[in-house]
């Protein structure tokens, strides 16, 4: 059984993908100062506790397990938090994953799956979003992403150090069982936000604008379920270990909801009403924002395989077992 470490991996899509490493034979190794993450969500594998700018911490838990590549998931990933304090991005998110890679590399590991985001983009000046479309981020969050996009290049370039970039579009879902699901403090995801409304813990949900150019007036989002992504993990890990090149894969369903078709959605998967209240628009949301994930099918040998009522049917069982359990 080959070990794996994962950065960030109590937290959601790391959680996730510890699940689906797991069930593919590997041993995954969490390391995660649970800032952001759940104790709770570390089931396939030790844990480590430690910060991914603690160099000498690093040194330490690779030297103890060994492992033969790392998943880097830990970061900020608040988009609005990353306008107003932009220097704790570019530590957290460059400053890691840099201490990451040269923890990595000198124990002698050669291959990272790095968790990037569709926010590298900006602005769509196509639809679908394939991975030759131009990189202009409209936030720090996204730049941070990019910037370590880019570092991993010129690590692969100059030094032989060989990765994996996994851009995801909307992340979303929970594992069939309810075992793990969506858990952000605070809350600021769509489908979380809406099924806690259809549940009474918040007043409403928010449908900020309704006069996008789309077929209801409202925002297209493409919505990938969490375990999907797990998969695509998987088998970029499976690529690289065989001695496969540096790749960039953008990862969606390749089919867009739009909010209102997303609320219809939450209420057939929960059976209850869902309050609503409209706003305007938010500076810098697109009207469509749709993954062309065509080079993670032919490379990868992807293809998601849960739609929108799975991913909202899985969300809900998650989320209303935490009420009761009491969590």
């Amino acid at each position: 059984m080959q070990t794996v470490l994962v950065t960030g991996g109590a937290g959601y899509v790391g959680s996730h993908c510890c699940l689906a490493l797991a069930a593919a034979g590997f041993r995954p190794v969490v390391f995660d100062n649970l800032s952001n993450g759940h104790r709770e969500h570390v089931q396939w594998g030790p844990l480590e506790v430690g910060d991914v700018r603690d160099a000498a911490r690093l040194n330490a838990v690779f030297a103890a397990h060994a492992p033969v590549a790392v998943l880097h998931f830990a970061g900020r990933i608040e988009v609005g938090e990353s306008v107003k304090d932009p220097g704790a991005f570019y530590d957290h998110n460059v400053g890691g994953a840099i201490t990451v890679i040269e923890a990595a590399r000198r124990a002698g590991v050669n291959a990272m799956i790095f968790s990037s985001t569709c926010a590298t983009f900006g602005e769509p000046v196509a639809v679908p979003m394939d991975e030759r479309h131009p990189q202009a981020p409209l936030a720090p969050y996204g730049r941070s992403k990019l910037m370590v996009e880019q570092a991993l290049a010129d690590y692969d370039r100059h030094v032989g150090f060989r990765s994996a970039v996994m851009r995801y579009f909307n992340a979303a879902g929970a594992d069939a069982e309810g075992r793990i699901g969506e858990w952000h403090e605070p809350e600021t995801h769509a489908i979380p936000l809406a099924i806690q409304a259809a549940l009474g813990q918040r007043p409403n949900f928010t449908i900020f604008g309704d006069d996008y150019d789309t077929r209801d007036g409202t925002a297209v989002r493409d919505y990938v379920h969490v375990l999907d992504l797990a998969d695509a993990h998987v088998a970029a890990l499976k690529r690289l270990l065989a001695g496969g090149s540096s790749e960039a894969f953008n990862l969606g369903s390749g089919t867009g909801a739009t909010v209102r078709e997303l609320v219809d959605g939450v209420v057939r998967a929960t059976g209850k009403p869902l309050p609503l209240q409209m706003a305007p628009r938010r500076p810098g949301d697109a009207p469509v924002l749709v993954a062309d994930s065509t080079k993670a099918r032919q490379v990868l040998g992807w293809t998601p395989s849960r739609d929108l009522d799975a991913i909202l049917s899985s969300a809900w069982r998650w989320h209303s077992g935490q009420i009761r359990t009491g969590k």
